[in-house]
């Protein structure tokens, strides 16, 4: 059931440590004072560190009885993400960042912080047989923090069986938790289309080759990928977010730039928009007596829990919150996270912990009246104490 957030170690600490973290916010692959203060944190506990793995990130292993670098045993994987984003708080708690520009709306600071609390519980009472590293990934926010890691040779130096990690959710309220077999987080992608005509003079129309109701066109007709070319069970988004052209009122400009980014559950889904944009934005151009050109920008994979590993950590949060607030068949998200890479990799799980207050919804991820909701710190460290607990006991008896 429900752990109280009393019983977790030096809770005052550690919503100091989130705070401070709050106030203090770095973006990606800046994350400098971050990770100092994580291995300031980590060596006051006696936790080995390497530092540096994708320019910013910490591996800290924690080793039980009679298992150390040489003979780490079973090894499992639990992931923090520590960047933040490029937007304007607009909180008034004393804790509001202080870099302007900059703030922690997806409350990475707390992600963070629940597997700092986890590691005081783990390297303070280490009655387990195997090791478990400790993952403090830079750049989530559109940096592939977790390539730039492996890359590095994250699941080389440091083999595990098994990854995890959690996500605050504000759809959930504080005290439920959420996970599901298969595609948790969406594929993303980003896409530039530059369409490019014959500039000239407003007055004379005819002697030019309009590029910006050529754009216009497309971008109407590539709304009819989805919402007329998709399987309605098979969730698919394609959003157009900027377009650009012109200079002044009275030029017809030579080109005009769509930018925009799609989502997919599966890379079927995923090609056909991908061709669908080149097919339409070519014919429609065409049409026109125009050109395009599409710019294909990957992003993060699918964040594909395995079926194992996520049955696993739907039974550790049944044990930690209960039946009734454990949800094990949550529907996806089609937001993007690039712990989509590691579980291509490592077998593992992606799972949500509610971020809401009083039983309701808190502020969305990524908006500036956000904060990480510091009663999950007590939770997410308890959780993952347990789940990696549980997960050695599970390999013993295998």
């Amino acid at each position: 059931m429900y752990l109280d957030q009393q019983q977790a170690p030096n809770i005052n600490q550690l919503t100091a440590f989130r705070r401070d973290l709050h106030m203090h916010p770095e973006l990606k692959y800046e994350e400098n004072r971050t990770a100092d203060k994580i291995a300031a944190y980590l060596t006051a506990l006696g936790i080995p560190m390497v530092r540096g793995l994708g320019t910013t990130g910490i591996v800290a292993s924690i080793h039980g009885q009679g298992r150390d670098a040489s003979n780490p045993g079973p090894a499992i994987g639990i992931r923090a993400d520590m960047d933040a984003l490029p937007v304007q708080e607009t909180n008034q708690f004393g804790h509001i960042s202080q870099y302007p520009g900059r703030m922690h709306a997806c409350g990475h600071d707390g992600h963070t912080t629940m597997v700092m609390g986890a590691a005081e519980l783990l390297a303070g009472q280490r009655d387990f047989d195997g090791t478990v590293h400790l993952i403090f990934q830079p750049g989530e926010e559109g940096g592939a923090g977790a390539r730039a890691m492996m890359n590095d040779g994250l699941f080389t130096r440091f083999p595990c069986q098994a990854v995890f990690a959690l996500h605050n959710w504000p759809a959930l309220p504080q005290g439920q938790m959420g996970v599901r077999v298969g595609p948790i987080m969406a594929a993303a992608l980003r896409f530039e289309i530059v369409v490019r005509g014959r500039g000239g003079h407003a007055a004379l129309p005819h002697t030019t080759v309009d590029p910006i109701p050529v754009a216009c066109s497309i971008v109407g007709q590539l709304q009819t990928l989805v919402s007329r070319g998709t399987d309605p069970l098979d969730a698919a988004v394609l959003t157009v977010g900027k377009i650009e052209s012109g200079t002044v009122e009275n030029i017809i400009p030579d080109e005009a730039r769509i930018y925009g980014t799609c989502r997919n559950l599966t890379l079927a889904s995923q090609q056909f928009l991908i061709d669908g944009l080149h097919r339409v934005s070519s014919h429609i151009a065409e049409a026109h007596f125009a050109s395009a050109e599409v710019i294909i920008k990957p992003g993060y994979p699918n964040t594909t829990n395995h079926r194992k590993e996520a049955l696993f950590m739907g039974e550790v949060m049944r044990e930690m919150v209960g039946a009734t607030h454990a949800h094990t068949d949550v529907l996806p998200a089609m937001t993007a996270e690039d712990f989509g890479f590691m579980l291509e990799e490592v077998p593992g799980a992606y799972g949500w912990i509610g971020n809401g207050a009083d039983g309701q919804p808190g502020v969305g991820l990524h908006n500036p009246g956000y904060d990480f909701n510091d009663n999950n710190i007590a939770l997410g460290a308890k959780f993952w104490d347990r789940l990696a607990r549980r997960w050695f006991d599970t390999q013993a008896q295998r």
